[in-house]
């Protein structure tokens, strides 16, 4: 038996609310060797801790990042069923939006898949953008002061609207209006946030939480409407398909 595997049979001992620094620190310590065959053991606990809820933010925040470095096996593609949740917003068939925002994982596959190649993914307007050779999402995505930005299961930033736009051409879909995405927000019941009200302390990833950066989707597991959608009220902002003026929304 591996000094891995007696740590996570001590772990797993622990109630739950007692896990979250031992599995850091195991997960760290996987991390630094390189993750192994002992991965496929300590990936179910930080799932488990992520679902329940428990522990201080910061250490939270940290069994979500190992958790995405490990590999998340929350993460869905656009191809799979799950991945999507419909929704009813009140104005004739529902919608199918993504259970989770877009991630830093998709939005590799999509720019490493030849996805700022393809025309047929650009409006005019966008690749006009792109041809003008700006500074596209990959020209910063791999420096190593965005590390912490990037990791696979935390929502992309950092990305314009036509690249947004683009990414959902590449999978079939498309922005959601904004009247859409508040329609998800509060449900049939109307409500203000995604857990109903009040606003409330340690529901979303927002200032208030000062953790100053994203996080893994679904971390914060109040930010879910009864539907399964996650991180509406918090963790990054995101574009919709509206458009004023000169300014997308």
């Amino acid at each position: 038996m591996t000094d891995v595997q007696t740590d996570l049979e001590g772990v797993v001992k622990l109630p739950l609310a007692e896990r979250l620094g031992p599995l850091v620190a195991l997960g760290r310590r996987l991390l630094a060797e390189g993750a192994n065959g002992s991965a496929a053991s300590v990936v179910p606990l930080l799932v488990e801790v992520v679902e329940s809820g428990e522990g201080e933010r910061s250490e939270r925040l940290e069994v979500g990042e190992i958790l995405g470095m490990l590999g998340d096996p929350r993460l869905r593609t656009p191809d799979e069923r799950d991945y999507w949740v419909e929704v009813d917003v009140g104005e004739g068939a529902p919608i199918q939006i993504a259970r989770f925002p877009v991630t830093n994982a998709e939005f590799f596959q999509f720019a490493d898949g030849g996805g700022y190649t393809d025309r047929s993914l650009w409006s005019e307007e966008g690749w006009a953008w792109l041809q003008g050779k700006p500074n596209p999402w990959p020209a910063h995505a791999h420096l190593e002061s965005a590390r912490s930005l990037v990791v696979p299961n935390q929502p992309v930033v950092g990305v314009t609207f036509f690249e947004a736009e683009a990414y959902a051409n590449s999978v079939g879909a498309r922005l959601p209006r904004a009247d859409e995405r508040i329609a998800v927000v509060r449900g049939s019941e109307k409500r203000p946030y995604p857990w109903g009200a009040p606003f409330g302390e340690g529901n979303a990833n927002t200032q208030e939480e000062v953790l100053g950066r994203p996080c893994a989707v679904g971390l914060y597991v109040r930010d879910r409407t009864p539907e399964g959608v996650s991180d509406l009220a918090g963790n990054v902002a995101e574009w919709t398909g509206d458009r004023v003026g000169d300014e997308y929304l």
